[in-house]
């Protein structure tokens, strides 16, 4: 688009796919060679290092801060982010950026609260720790729940940057899939967590470029930072009033975003076995910590810089809105198509814009890959076998596991294309399934008195609460009862076509209830990881106390949060011990748990 305000924007996506030249390859394969170098590296010539199943899933417990903390800003944020916040942002306003705010809270439970329970028992599956607390029915339930919660996750992680692909270059997206999985399934097969640590470590580097180029450049071609909040502004992008509105039937606000946001991703920074397996593998807890908050510095400006490039995307389409036949179908194409239409004529841009996406889905993927062989392995395999198996062998095991896991991904994505929004679509899906999975960890490990059948009730219970709300939603939604208005576009600017103003209500957030059926239906999804893990709580502890409360002072204290030692460690030690509920004072010595990795 122009600097002037007042030429018609024409967009042709033949005549921009077709800018899509040599150099942009080159720019890409080299970011696909350098994925398979570092797993070839690794797999091939550090291989002697990789003869164990802690030494290829957790490094040896020996990696530095820098790989881990760059691994956990890759794994989990990726293609969803780069994607799917500058698309919320154009379409919804700067609200969803009070999410940041969330990531502080996470940080500090992570690195305070619950990784430090699973770094002291040196498990290499978080659901060894399900095993230990309650029973080893409850450590099956939980690692088969993340099982299908990754699986499909990886799937939408992976369509999303194909269809991205293929909307700059007109390359099949399908495709594009089979590449990122085979070069996913090498590097991770080959390398290990060494491999993938080391490759987002990389991935991320190219996130940051990426978006600190074309931002720059959008910035620039609008006529500075002052034109593109001044656009943002006329067009309502800037506008957050009722953002500190209670009602958890609006999409976005303070509250959800803030207090439903943290209960999202903590499922993920806390309880996530691709999250919690980076933290096992450098040497000590206060490095692991160092890593979680590094990780949080890095997601919050990752957050920014993609909620600025929405309004940047705004700014150079304010008068052009582009979904509209014939140009793009969804939000969650508007950046690629904006990078195109902004700098496709530059040689190297668009290359490093799919370079920047693909990045994302390989780290993803990769992550998902490696912590689902480890899962498998550890929760699966090895507690149903009567005869140890050799240390050489289980590393054999979890090679070829991770290349099953890459092949049912790759299959699943058929399932993520018809999921809409990727942005949304990932946080429900982390919401739903993780929700239940937060619960029942937090209640092993904040509230004592609970025994196994309150763990398995509230899961199950979680589980079937959550997934009626979340279909009833996508139900109700398809009928037409609930309608998500977003803020106005204008096409009066479009030089290709030429249509009427669109026209919202001001309240781009609210869930409109527009057939009187059930309220919960209208629940923001932001609050589904809350709902789900509060349900899993409640039901726990009404279950184990009609079935026989567990004795605090008969459990091994190392399943349990000293919360009066962590959040109160200047009180006397009386107090303490009120606070720490008189855990494992009666615990015999000598005890040791039984742990199923070993």
């Amino acid at each position: 688009m122009s600097k002037g305000a007042e030429e018609k924007v024409k967009i042709n996506l033949e005549e921009l796919k077709s800018l899509f030249s040599v150099v942009d390859y080159t720019v890409f394969a080299f970011l696909l060679l350098i994925s398979l170098a570092i797993g070839v590296y690794y797999g091939v010539f550090k291989r002697a290092q990789m003869r164990t199943t802690e030494e290829y899933m957790l490094g040896g417990r020996q990696m530095s801060v820098y790989p881990m903390a760059m691994s956990l800003i890759a794994s989990f944020m990726s293609a969803i982010t780069l994607l799917g916040t500058p698309a919320e942002i154009y379409q919804y306003g700067v609200m969803y950026t009070w999410i940041v705010l969330s990531y502080l809270l996470v940080s500090a439970a992570s690195a305070y609260l619950y990784m430090p329970v699973f770094f002291d028992l040196k498990v290499i599956s978080v659901y060894q720790y399900l095993a230990m607390r309650f029973h080893k029915a409850a450590q099956m339930l939980g690692a088969l729940i993340f099982c299908v919660q990754m699986c499909i996750y990886m799937a939408i992680v992976v369509y999303a940057p194909s269809l991205a692909l293929s909307q700059v270059t007109g390359i099949d997206v399908y495709l594009s899939v089979v590449l990122i999985f085979i070069v996913c399934i090498v590097y991770t097969t080959l390398g290990g967590m060494k491999a993938v640590l080391w490759t987002d470590s990389v991935q991320v580097i190219i996130m940051f470029l990426t978006m600190i180029a074309i931002v720059v450049k959008g910035t620039f071609d609008v006529g500075g930072v002052e034109s593109v909040f001044r656009f943002a502004r006329e067009g309502g992008r800037l506008d957050v009033t009722g953002s500190f509105d209670p009602n958890p039937g609006i999409r976005h606000t303070f509250w959800t975003l803030v207090v439903g946001g943290y209960f999202t991703w903590v499922t993920i920074y806390g309880v996530n076995q691709a999250q919690v397996q980076r933290y096992l593998c450098v040497p000590t807890k206060r490095q692991a910590a160092i890593g979680i908050w590094i990780n949080c510095l890095g997601l919050t400006v990752l957050m920014l810089l993609c909620g600025y490039a929405g309004l940047v995307i705004y700014a150079h389409f304010h008068s052009c809105h582009p979904i509209q036949p014939g140009v793009v179908s969804t939000t969650d194409q508007l950046f690629p198509l904006f990078v195109m239409h902004l700098m496709g004529d530059i040689y190297g841009v668009p290359g490093l814009f799919v370079a920047g996406i693909f990045s994302g889905a390989l780290s993803t993927v990769s992550s998902g890959i490696n912590s689902l062989a480890a899962v498998t392995l550890q929760d699966f395999v090895i507690p149903f076998r009567t005869k140890p198996i050799s240390p050489s062998v289980q590393a054999n095991i979890s090679k070829l596991l991770a290349v099953f896991f890459g092949i049912l991904a790759f299959g699943l994505v058929f399932v993520a294309e018809q999921l809409g929004d990727v942005l949304q679509a990932a946080l429900s899906i982390f919401g739903m399934v993780g929700g239940p999975l937060l619960g029942i960890f937090t209640l092993g490990m904040f509230i004592p008195w609970a025994n196994w059948k309150g763990a398995l009730a509230g899961t199950f219970s979680a589980l079937c609460f959550i997934f009626w709300i979340g279909i009833g939603f996508q139900v109700e939604k398809k009928a037409g009862k609930i309608h998500i208005p977003k803020l106005d576009f204008r096409t009066d600017g479009c030089e290709a076509f030429n249509q009427t103003l669109t026209t919202t209500p001001p309240s781009a957030s609210t869930q409109a209830d527009e057939g009187g059926t059930l309220g919960l239906y209208y629940l923001s999804y932001m609050y589904y990881s809350m709902v789900s893990c509060l349900t899993s709580i409640i039901v726990g502890v009404v279950v184990s106390a009609i079935t026989g409360f567990n004795d605090p002072k008969e459990m091994n204290p190392q399943l349990i949060v000293p919360l009066g030692d962590r959040l109160f460690p200047y009180l006397s030690e009386k107090w303490r011990r009120k606070l720490n509920f008189h855990v494992g004072e009666n615990y015999g010595e000598g005890q040791k748990i039984e742990m199923a990795a070993h």
